[in-house]
């Protein structure tokens, strides 16, 4: 069997995507490796009509939901390759076999890299976080630390003084200047020099010279780039995030790839990042497959049109 389309990565963007494609009458498979990126987090905010609820079962309902239509299929596993042209894909799938396709979308979302700070690992997600709009509001406007990662960290630290009072735990990560230290002071951010050693309790850190700060909650600016090498090995483009924060899939305004007939959505092609805007991104990008599928078939028909005699 050929699919009219095969997306890769089945989490909040790949399952929006699908939804609009099986309601177009297109047999879709989608592949899922089972690592969407909010897996650490037990609840995911923002989200309208499931604000608060636990992660799994907004991707467990949503699946439900798009498995009711005769055209999905679905299968827990990776894929390893993507070769073919538009019209006429080969996925090559981890654990053995292949699949074919008129069009590929890849949805497999971003990795985030941690800085290396003993303890943060293990928090990740439940009481270290990255976006205040996801978890800022649960954590009361208490004392809040930010884990420095880079130059990016000085507009977090500044930006979460809407949530709470910060402190900026420079860590190493970055040398600040006199206007840095002064523009964090007048916005009222305590500017933490002594180096972390490790993360202990709910959200505590350890300085090298002993001290213990409790904090509610920490956020850190992770590094993106695209869960695995999947895109880059099919020759796709990437790109520098806007923010500089990591690398993600070039695409066009109709979620294009470089690659013809290849197409991207969600975290893996876009900033910033949240469910929401995920699956926001997916939808657009199922309409935009459709299109596209549309009107090769209307040019096919063109095409025939032309040759009969």
């Amino acid at each position: 069997m050929r699919y009219d389309v095969i997306v890769i990565g089945g989490s909040y963007s790949g399952m929006a995507a699908a939804l609009q494609l099986v309601r177009s009458h297109k047999s879709v498979l989608v592949i899922d490796a089972g690592e969407r990126r909010n897996r650490f987090a037990r609840h995911s905010h923002g989200f309208l009509s499931r604000d608060g609820a636990d992660a799994a079962d907004i991707v467990a309902t949503a699946r439900r939901q798009l498995e009711a239509y005769p055209t999905l299929s679905w299968i827990d596993g990776r894929v390893d390759a993507i070769d073919g042209t538009s019209g006429d894909f080969t996925v090559t799938l981890a654990e053995g076999g292949m699949r074919q396709g008129r069009r590929v979308l890849l949805a497999t979302g971003v990795a985030d890299q941690l800085p290396s700070v003993a303890g943060l690992t293990e928090r990740w997600g439940k009481s270290v976080f990255h976006c205040p709009y996801c978890h800022g509001y649960e954590l009361g406007r208490s004392r809040l630390g930010v884990i420095a990662t880079g130059p990016v960290s000085l507009h977090q630290a500044h930006f979460l003084t809407e949530w709470g009072e910060v402190t900026l735990l420079v860590n190493q990560a970055l040398s600040l200047g006199a206007e840095d230290r002064s523009m964090l002071e007048h916005a009222g951010v305590t500017i933490e020099d002594a180096p972390i050693t490790t993360l202990e309790g709910h959200a505590d850190v350890r300085t090298v010279d002993g001290r213990l700060l409790r904090f509610a909650g920490l956020f850190v600016a992770t590094h993106c780039t695209p869960s695995g090498s999947l895109a880059e090995s099919a020759g796709c483009a990437l790109e520098d995030m806007p923010t500089g924060m990591g690398r993600q899939i070039r695409i066009d305004a109709e979620h294009k790839t470089s690659i013809p007939g290849v197409f991207a959505c969600g975290d893996v092609a876009r900033f910033p990042h949240s469910v929401s805007l995920a699956v926001a991104h997916g939808a657009w990008a199922g309409a935009q497959i459709h299109r596209s599928l549309f009107e090769s078939r209307i040019a096919d028909t063109v095409r025939e049109d032309v040759a009969s005699p």
